[in-house]
């Protein structure tokens, strides 16, 4: 008998790798800091950060985090319902729907994080700092304020 296990295909990115630095009395300890974005290109992904000695082991953390910190994303069709702006520290973003085979105009850091999300249309700004953590946290907080399609039809039919 052939059992079936129904795991979905996670896309895994890394967006950053850092070398950073503690100082201590007895000298620095080097570690290294990655940024990574896990989905399943169907409206499901998250990020995480992961901090180790060895680059292998801090991307393996990231990706463990990014699992655990998975947000839904409504989708419409290959796109987002609606426009919508956040901030995260001192980036600002702004995502906007496209028509169908218009494709990906944002930039790289907010590129990774809507292509492990399945977003194929879409048009992006991001403001201010270009912090790598701060604008895919503020991309996130972007994506939680959507409404799936049905509720802006109740929303407006209401008004």
């Amino acid at each position: 008998m052939n059992t079936q296990i129904n795991q979905e295909e996670e896309k895994q990115i890394v967006i950053e790798i850092r070398r950073v630095t503690k100082v201590t009395k007895g000298g620095k300890n080097l570690s290294f800091r990655a940024l990574v974005v896990v989905g399943n290109g169907k409206g499901k992904a998250g990020f995480g950060i992961g901090k180790a000695g060895e680059v292998p082991e801090a991307i393996r953390k990231g990706a463990e985090k990014a699992k655990k910190n998975m947000i839904t994303i409504p989708l419409k069709g290959t796109t987002i319902p609606h426009s919508v702006e956040a901030k995260a520290g001192a980036s600002k973003v702004i995502l906007k729907p496209a028509s169908k085979g218009h494709g990906m105009v944002v930039g790289r850091t907010m590129r990774a994080f809507l292509q492990v999300a399945g977003i194929k249309d879409i048009t992006g700004k991001c403001l201010g700092s270009t912090n790598p953590i701060n604008v895919v946290n503020a991309t996130v907080k972007a994506l939680l304020k959507l409404k799936p399609t049905k509720e802006i039809v109740n929303e407006t039919s209401s008004t």
